[in-house]
């Protein structure tokens, strides 16, 4: 298959999956084994149309992102502060470093996806169930989350250093169980993800960069602007479906992709 058309299909992909919770991680490695697009190249490659899907976040929460650099955004009292984000991130940022290498080596694989994919999606079940008939206990207002919650949202988020499990996926359903709403938890996955994935993807590009060759440029280019433009609409999309709906549908969602993974890999 031509290369710059698999630029574009994996950038799709990347951008829909990115902020939703259904773990872009394990979409790359399903769609990349079934397109042959697995290689070195592969690998920076998914690195770098991640910096593309961290761009359209900070398109559209750029006064909050501008806000953290300001007195007020240090200020705890004043809202959702930079605190709050270190509090979701740090532990994590911790932990992936010291595990990133084995993570790579034994986790990244259509098997592994389907367990994470799997558990994942029951995670999110779960965290529905549990919070159906307690919506109005929930935290609807962004700048009145705890900081308490911003450390547990850190936590669930733990469970997506299992490629498969989904990152959105673990902090919004853990942002459910800790007493956070469905569009504040999802506002907070969105705004903790552009430093934690900034770091991680410039960690990988770095490790990884001797791999590329002049000619591989071409395709980086064509998969970031196309996961630009694709996560900006995918998140505004997904802001808006959580105004009306839960999130059960992408639980179910995930469990027929992992379903479908084992099938066509292994049986």
């Amino acid at each position: 298959m031509d290369q710059n058309l698999i630029a574009v299909i994996v950038g799709i992909v990347e951008g829909l999956t990115e902020f939703l919770p259904v773990s872009s991680t394990g979409h790359m490695i399903i769609v990349g084994h079934l397109l042959g697009f697995d290689d070195n190249v592969a690998d920076v490659f998914d690195v770098f149309v991640q910096l593309g899907a961290i761009l359209s976040v900070i398109f559209i929460y750029k006064e909050r992102f501008l806000r953290f650099f300001t007195a007020d955004g240090w200020n705890i009292d004043r809202g959702l502060s930079t605190w709050h984000v270190a509090a979701g991130i740090v532990p994590v940022m911790a932990v992936a470093f010291f595990l990133h290498k084995y993570i790579k080596m034994y986790l990244f694989n259509p098997f592994t996806v389907a367990i994470g994919l799997a558990l994942g999606g029951l995670l999110l079940i779960y965290a529905e169930y549990k919070t159906k008939d307690k919506q109005e206990e929930l935290c609807h207002d962004i700048d009145k989350m705890t900081l308490k919650q911003a450390m547990w949202v850190g936590i669930y988020q733990f469970l997506s250093l299992w490629p498969g499990f989904s990152r959105s996926g673990s902090t919004i359903a853990g942002g459910l169980l800790v007493g956070l709403s469905r569009e504040v938890a999802a506002n907070y996955t969105f705004l903790i993800a552009v430093p934690l994935m900034f770091v991680a993807c410039i960690y990988d590009l770095l490790k990884n960069l001797h791999h590329l060759n002049a000619g591989d440029f071409q395709i980086l280019a064509i998969g970031f602007v196309v996961s630009f433009v694709v996560a900006y609409g995918s998140v505004l999309w997904f802001l808006k479906f959580l105004q009306k709906y839960n999130l059960s549908s992408f639980g179910y969602y995930r469990i027929f992709v992992a379903l479908f993974t084992v099938w066509y890999f292994y049986l």
